[in-house]
């Protein structure tokens, strides 16, 4: 894996041209930012409350943040696993994206793609089955970039029982997951008590993120970036010292899969950055651990809307997938 200290800077430069629509924000926008991450349908008004500030200076924020296009579009994003599929992870020496993607959906739907400071491109694909094959199928087809690594994170025991009506309340929230609970009972012709409790039920599903897709060359001030580490044992020790030593510094909260965490982190200053890096790859229980940049950041949810399409063809009530 390359030396992320050399891409400083390029990284300064990125940051510096944000272009014209670039808006400095301030600590409250990182934190409102944060919010959204980790959960998207939180109420302005409860933003406010855990800020210190009122629900209508919480939504002011969020209005000039979509106005400038750092908060793109708020979206949910469900694990594949989930929904029974595997998936696949990339590291690729590359940025086009137009021809990474091209080259990936040979081998599977596209699920995540992130290019990131350094020529450096991180994403991932939705495989139905035949992991290890596809592996190899993606080292003959992908000729015309360097893939740097390739694995399937492994399974991180997703244990799902989603039932029709929650998988049509999931298809209308995949339109806007901030929508008020009357409007999403009036376009599915359910009881405002069903929606409620299936929203609280998908919430509490760890495969289930209700978050926010952002911009981050529009970013000024703060480097959102990520640390992807391998653990080697005692995975939920290793995260409580994560959460001991870094989360004043999360963006969002961890992913967790059963051998590696990814932590998402933000910093104003890029040595900091590296000091924080530095002491990830020290701590008890750490193989490995790379920091990514990203410059852009796109989800995919076709896949999503074709699977409950799909069910809901389907004579069976529940979708229910063991997946230890």
């Amino acid at each position: 894996m390359p030396n992320y200290r050399q891409f400083y800077i390029i990284l300064v430069i990125c940051v510096s041209n944000g272009g014209s629509k670039s808006y400095t924000m301030d600590n409250f926008d990182i934190k409102i930012l944060s919010k959204l991450l980790n959960n998207c349908r939180e109420s302005d008004r409860q933003i406010g409350i855990d800020l210190g500030m009122s629900g209508g200076a919480v939504n002011a924020r969020i209005r000039k943040m979509q106005k400038l296009e750092i908060i793109e579009e708020f979206f949910i994003k469900v694990e594949p696993p989930v929904l029974g599929y595997g998936i696949l992870y990339f590291v690729i020496s590359g940025e086009n994206m137009k021809e990474i993607l091209e080259q990936v959906s040979l081998v599977g739907e596209p699920h995540f793609v992130a290019p990131c400071v350094g020529g450096i491109t991180v994403c991932s694909i939705i495989v139905k089955e035949n992991l290890e094959q596809k592996i190899e199928l993606a080292k003959k087809l992908m000729k015309d970039f360097k893939v740097l690594s390739i694995f399937e994170a492994e399974n991180p025991g997703f244990n799902t029982d989603l039932t029709k009506t929650d998988l049509e309340i999931l298809e209308e929230l995949i339109k806007d997951p901030r929508q008020k609970i009357e409007k999403i009972a009036k376009n599915t012709k359910m009881s405002t008590k069903t929606i409620t409790r299936c929203i609280e039920k998908l919430q509490k599903n760890e495969g289930i993120q209700f978050t926010t897709i952002y911009d981050p060359k529009k970013i000024k001030k703060f480097i959102p970036y990520a640390i992807i580490t391998w653990i080697e044992s005692n995975l939920k020790e290793t995260l409580k010292e994560m959460n001991k030593e870094f989360s004043n510094t999360y963006l969002q909260i961890p992913f967790i899969a059963k051998n590696q965490i990814v932590l998402f982190m933000y910093s104003n200053n890029i040595y900091k950055m590296d000091e924080l890096t530095q002491k990830v790859r020290n701590l008890k229980n750490i193989k490995s651990a790379d920091l990514f940049i990203p410059k852009k950041i796109s989800f995919y949810n076709k896949w999503l809307k074709n699977t409950i399409s799909d069910f809901k063809k389907s004579s069976k009530l529940h979708l229910t997938y063991q997946t230890n």
